[in-house]
C-alpha cells in the first residue's frame, strides 16, 4: 500500500515538473506573504492496524488464532486548515480533521484453517499540528513536506466484538504535497502518512458477553494504527 502511494506521489511531481520548465506569469503572487492562511480540504484515506501476534493457545479448545488486516477499504477525510507563516520557508499548520474509515481484521486458526473476520469502523477526530517546509516557488508551483503530531479520538469503537480498539491515540504524521497557484485560489494535493504511537488493542474485555471471543484479544501482543491519506486543500 505504501509503495503504491509513493508511486502516485512521484508521478504527480513528475507531471508538475514537466509543466514548470518555462517561466510564466505568477498567479496570486502575494498570497504567501500573508501571516495567516486558511482554507479547507477533502480527500480519501485507507486505515490499517499493524498487528503483532504472540502465538497464544486457548487452553480450553487448543486453538491458536492469528490476526491480520488483509485488505484495505477507502474512507473519507474532511477538515479545515489554518497556517501561520513563520518565514519564507517554514509554516505552522493547525488542521482539525475528521476521518471516516474502517479496518478489516481477518482471523485464521493455525490447525484447522478456519477463518473469521471483523470490520473495525473508525471515526477519528484529530488535531494535527504540523511544521511545513516549502521549497522556493517556481512559476505557479511550490513543493513542500510536513511533519508533526496529531492527537486523536475514535468516536465509533464498538463493544462485544472479537476485538475492541482504544478510543485515544496520537499519530506521527509525515506528508508531501505541492502548492498549485491558480488564478482564483490555491489547490494543494498532498499525500500524508500517519503512524499511531499507542497500542490500540483493548486488553480489558469485561464488555464481552461471549467469553470464547477472548482468545482473539489474548492472541495479539499489540496493534498500532496506521493511515494513508490523499487530500486536496483549497485556499
Amino acid at each position: 500500500m505504501m509503495k503504491r502511494a509513493l508511486v502516485i506521489l512521484a508521478s504527480l511531481f513528475a507531471v508538475l515538473g514537466a509543466h514548470a520548465q518555462e517561466l510564466r506569469i505568477q498567479n496570486r503572487p502575494y498570497l504567501d506573504q500573508r501571516f495567516l492562511h486558511y482554507g479547507f480540504f477533502v480527500g480519501i484515506n485507507m486505515m490499517d492496524i499493524e498487528v503483532k501476534n504472540n502465538g497464544y493457545i486457548d487452553p480450553a479448545s487448543g486453538e491458536q488464532w492469528y490476526t491480520d488486516v488483509d485488505n484495505y477499504q477507502p474512507g473519507f477525510t474532511v477538515g479545515v486548515l489554518g497556517e501561520i507563516r513563520l518565514n519564507k520557508t517554514l509554516g505552522l499548520r493547525i488542521q482539525p480533521t475528521l476521518d471516516f474509515g474502517q479496518k478489516h481484521a481477518s482471523f485464521h486458526e493455525q490447525s484447522s484453517g478456519r477463518d473469521s473476520t471483523q470490520n473495525l469502523k473508525s471515526t477519528y477526530i484529530s488535531l494535527p499540528v504540523l511544521l511545513k517546509v516549502g521549497a522556493p516557488r517556481y512559476n505557479n508551483f511550490r513543493p513542500y513536506f510536513t511533519i508533526g503530531a496529531a492527537p486523536a479520538i475514535d468516536l465509533t469503537t464498538r463493544k462485544h466484538n472479537a476485538l475492541l480498539t482504544e478510543r485515544l491515540d496520537c499519530f506521527i504524521q509525515i506528508g508531501a504535497g505541492c502548492d498549485i497557484y491558480l488564478p482564483f485560489f490555491k489547490l494543494i494535493p498532498e499525500l500524508r502518512f500517519s503512524f499511531g504511537l499507542r497500542d490500540i488493542i483493548a486488553k480489558d474485555r469485561s464488555d464481552l458477553i461471549d467469553e470464547s471471543l477472548l482468545k482473539f484479544t489474548k492472541g495479539i501482543d499489540r496493534g498500532r494504527a496506521k493511515m494513508i491519506s490523499l487530500t486536496f486543500y483549497f485556499e
